[in-house]
């Protein structure tokens, strides 16, 4: 028997083609018509039998009519990897960063085999099943989101018809570590403790001033601005020096994408108290020292908080530096530099600074956004009603 004995002719819809044997299966194959240059184009599956070989032409002809364009062994790795290559352009380093670790340790490894085409919403909800317990929610809300923007990106460029994992709902995580507070005692410690540090001047800023940690490290000294008087307004230190009596920060930059804020509510500009005002002075001192040690390899960025270079900080070396003066304070080194933030969220609140003001000074374009994120740093104000009729009842009452 010829080889041209064992050619099956099939027509799939409007689609002639011709399955054969070859190597250890078959292969199938249909005429597309022909391409610039005279060539005809084909399109081609692989099985073990005809049937199967006749199902993957079937499927294959349903998603050319339909505009997709995926090659048979295109995977959810391949759909993630575009993601990260095509799909974050503009986004600042550190969400870059954060997203490939994510994707790399708990997507690709786990899900990441499957054929994009073959993924089913079972698998997603087996997958996010699998993670709940090792987790924390907003992480697991993270590799849940890197999977569903992966595959919408497939679905842009014609690869998949439909995003199961759209379809599925993240489930809870473990409990992560809350955020806290420090208390008015263990504020003063870390301050104290941290006259002999190096990041002696962002402690005192973050805590009294409450920027974020972000925007803390994007300062520039022509932000710090000193009150030159009526007629000349607020000017930089950097023109007028530190010989005024009041100071403030222009806080319109971070260190994300563009050097943008987070909102454009938090560009803000903030008073500085007489503490932070001292700090700086005497860190901008030292930092001219520095650069005076450091010459022909200083690098001149602006910046108030910086390296010895004059590079600027990463976030790590922050985080380090700052649970060094935690330990030092006697208060543990469980703790991170946005929890300043916190605290003078907390500060603020209990010495009776309303909820609005509060919003204003941490960049928030309203309470809502403030209550949620600080709900265990505000006075309970909802108390008070109670307190004060308790009080004034009680002592009607004793009278």
């Amino acid at each position: 028997m010829t080889r041209r004995d064992l050619l099956a002719k099939i027509l799939i819809g409007k689609y002639e083609g011709t399955i054969y044997p070859e190597g250890d299966g078959f292969t199938g194959a249909i005429s597309l018509g022909f391409l610039p240059n005279g060539k005809r184009k084909r399109l081609k599956r692989k099985g073990k039998t005809k049937t199967e070989v006749r199902d993957k032409l079937v499927e294959a002809v349903k998603n050319l009519e339909a505009g997709i364009d995926s090659p048979a062994n295109y995977t959810v790795r391949d759909a993630v990897e575009d993601w990260l290559s095509k799909g974050l352009k503009g986004r600042d380093e550190g969400t870059v960063t954060t997203n490939r670790i994510l994707a790399e340790k708990h997507v690709i490894p786990l899900i990441g085999a499957a054929k994009l085409k073959d993924l089913r919403a079972d698998d997603v909800d087996e997958w996010l099943d699998g993670l709940k317990d090792k987790l924390a929610t907003r992480s697991l809300q993270g590799v849940h989101s890197i999977l569903k923007r992966s595959i919408r990106q497939a679905q842009a460029r014609d690869k998949v018809m439909r995003n199961v994992a759209e379809l599925v709902t993240t489930p809870k995580g473990r409990t992560g570590r809350p955020s806290k507070a420090l208390t008015p005692e263990q504020a003063t410690a870390v301050l104290k403790h941290a006259k002999s540090s190096p990041l002696n001047a962002y402690v005192v800023l973050s805590l009294m001033t409450g920027v974020r940690t972000e925007e803390a490290r994007a300062l520039q000294w022509d932000h710090v601005v000193a009150w030159a008087g009526d007629d000349t307004g607020w000017r930089p230190v950097t023109e007028v020096g530190f010989d005024h009596q009041r100071f403030a920060v222009y806080v319109w930059r971070s260190v994300r994408a563009h050097g943008d804020t987070k909102t454009r509510e938090s560009r803000r500009t903030l008073e500085l108290p007489k503490e932070v005002t001292e700090a700086l002075k005497r860190h901008h001192t030292r930092q001219a020292a520095q650069r005076l040690k450091a010459g022909a390899l200083w690098q001149d960025h602006g910046l108030v908080f910086c390296t010895r270079t004059g590079t600027p900080l990463a976030a790590g070396n922050v985080r380090r530096a700052f649970r060094a003066i935690t330990r030092k304070a006697g208060i543990g080194e469980d703790w991170t530099p946005r929890e300043l933030r916190h605290s003078f969220v907390s500060i603020m609140s209990y010495s009776g600074v309303p909820i609005e003001t509060i919003a204003d000074l941490v960049g928030h374009a309203g309470t809502a956004v403030t209550e949620k994120i600080y709900r265990h740093q505000l006075k309970p104000v909802i108390t008070q009603g109670a307190e004060t009729m308790n009080t004034v009842f009680g002592r009607s009452k004793s009278a």
